[in-house]
């Protein structure tokens, strides 16, 4: 187990060179990342389109090409599915990540290049072993199996040379060969399509290994875990997996599953290392294990960009580059990739903890949270009040949703949540009242609403049935992957869905 450690720190001390590299020039990385791309892709459909022959510098490049949602994206994107090439990107595109995002019914195809696969997606995973290895230098990783909690698509064929499935899907159909003597469960039941039997099967056969670390969504893995203790009759999971070390996080915030997974596996050396991994790319991972912050991979064929969520709330959609971000500032994310996505804005918001080196924290979406009276509420609020409130009161959370009430002649306007307890609060009263407290300390435009409840009443707390989230998941085919549940929005159509759901059970 050592040899093999040593091993991982010789191969990785380049790597570890590069990335020490781009944390102190993240700047000139960065253009270096943009002039690389503009020229790669100056003779594809798009760049011809955008006269990426001409573009020198970041300013040209942001007055000629336009901010790109995915609907803008599409028609280039069909044209790749329906086997042309040279559209977006130069190489040949043979994959797509199927992902319905959290707010859309409707499937979005992310072209996977190469480039994406190597470059960017099983880089970072060869980083995050690198960098944990380089901060753990005793761990006992390499003792035991890898399991990796993926989606639940398929690879499905859209012609004889083109492929799809969800993100997880596609890397496990293109890992070397290697890594399947690593990872865990085998290929069959990883990629079963159907989540339920999915999850029998492997918890089943997971129980019986030696699991060192885990990655996963922070919901999907709970679900696993619950599962494996149901079958095995122990307490936690440590009495499963005694040399589990390191859960690898990401997808949604891990702030209210926390306290849960310190229950479940109650042994003190397990370690938590949050990544920012999506579809479009492989973005950030922590490499500080005792900072929230996660340091951004400059190296990756991803180029940034930034618009302050102050003015993209006024629809000003103005960007800014890494050299111009400010730490504590809420930016909406831009980002230019080797899997030819241009200027795309991909609908999650983050905030910088600081600029040397770059590192960020996640802090919601662009379209959820809840601006209904002028409060901003995002998602980072939520989980550090609900976080607060349940330490207070002594109680868990597993899942929760909220929606504004909207003013009518007799109402005042409210937030209103429905909230599932793995452990309920004795007195719920106390419970919305320090719920309240935590989100006026957490949020200044909120803590005005309140005041004196002249435009914003308290909280209206609902308590879900036990499973209401998962069936309702399971109601909208949205069970596994990377499919979560929507924490805010700033209107009632989920939570109406769910407040029905829920009276019905």
């Amino acid at each position: 187990m050592q040899f093999i450690n040593k091993i991982v720190t010789k191969i990785g001390a380049k790597r570890r060179e590069q990335i020490q590299f781009f944390m102190k020039n993240g700047i000139s990385v960065q253009k270096n990342e943009l002039k690389n791309l503009l020229e790669t892709a100056q003779n594809t459909e798009w760049g011809k389109q955008y006269h990426y022959e001409k573009i020198k510098d970041y300013q040209t490049y942001k007055t000629n090409v336009p901010i790109s949602t995915y609907d803008e994206l599409k028609p280039y994107i069909e044209k790749i599915r329906r086997g042309e090439k040279n559209v977006l990107w130069a190489s040949d595109i043979k994959w797509f990540a199927q992902s319905s995002g959290t707010t859309s019914d409707k499937s979005k195809f992310i072209p996977v290049s190469s480039e994406s696969l190597e470059n960017c997606h099983f880089r970072g995973g060869k980083d995050l072993i690198i960098l944990y290895s380089n901060s753990f230098p005793e761990s006992n990783l390499f003792k035991g199996r890898a399991l990796a909690v993926g989606g639940s698509r398929q690879i499905q064929n859209i012609n004889n040379n083109l492929y799809y499935g969800d993100l997880s899907a596609v890397i496990i159909q293109n890992l070397p060969f290697w890594a399947n003597f690593i990872r865990t469960p085998a290929k069959s039941i990883a990629l079963m399509p159907e989540w339920e039997s999915k999850i029998e099967q492997m918890a089943a056969t997971t129980a019986r290994q030696n699991i060192t670390n885990i990655s996963g969504v922070p919901s999907w893995t709970l679900v696993l875990i619950k599962k494996i203790l149901e079958i095995t009759g122990k307490k936690n999971l440590s009495e499963v997996w005694p040399n589990l070390e390191l859960f690898m996080h990401g997808g949604v915030s891990f702030t209210p599953y926390r306290k849960e997974f310190e229950k479940l596996i109650p042994s003190a050396g397990m370690r938590y290392m949050e990544t920012y991994n999506a579809s479009e790319g492989f973005f950030a991972m922590q490499d500080d294990l005792s900072q929230a912050g996660m340091l951004l991979m400059l190296d990756y064929g991803i180029f940034y960009e930034f618009i302050p969520m102050s003015d993209f709330d006024k629809g000003n959609i103005n960007t800014i580059s890494l050299e111009n971000v400010e730490v504590g500032v809420n930016y909406a994310l831009v980002i230019s990739t080797n899997g030819g996505l241009w200027r795309y804005l991909i609908g999650d918001t983050i905030m910088f903890t600081e600029t040397n080196p770059y590192r960020i924290k996640i802090t919601g979406r662009t379209k959820h949270f809840i601006n209904a009276f002028g409060e901003e509420l995002v998602i980072e609020n939520s989980d550090r009040a609900i976080t607060l409130a349940c330490e207070l009161t002594s109680c868990t959370v597993n899942e929760y949703t909220a929606a504004p009430v909207f003013m009518s002649e007799n109402r005042k306007g409210a937030h209103e949540w429905l909230i599932d307890f793995s452990v309920p609060p004795t007195d719920l009263k106390i419970f919305i009242h320090e719920l309240d407290t935590a989100l006026k300390s957490l949020n200044s435009d909120y803590e005005a609403k309140r005041y004196k409840s002249l435009s914003l009443a308290e909280p209206i707390v609902k308590i879900a049935k036990p499973n209401l989230f998962y069936l309702w998941l399971k109601k909208n085919n949205k069970l596994g992957g990377q499919h979560k549940i929507p924490r805010l929005s700033n209107n009632r159509e989920y939570l109406e869905d769910l407040l029905t759901l829920n009276n019905q059970i």
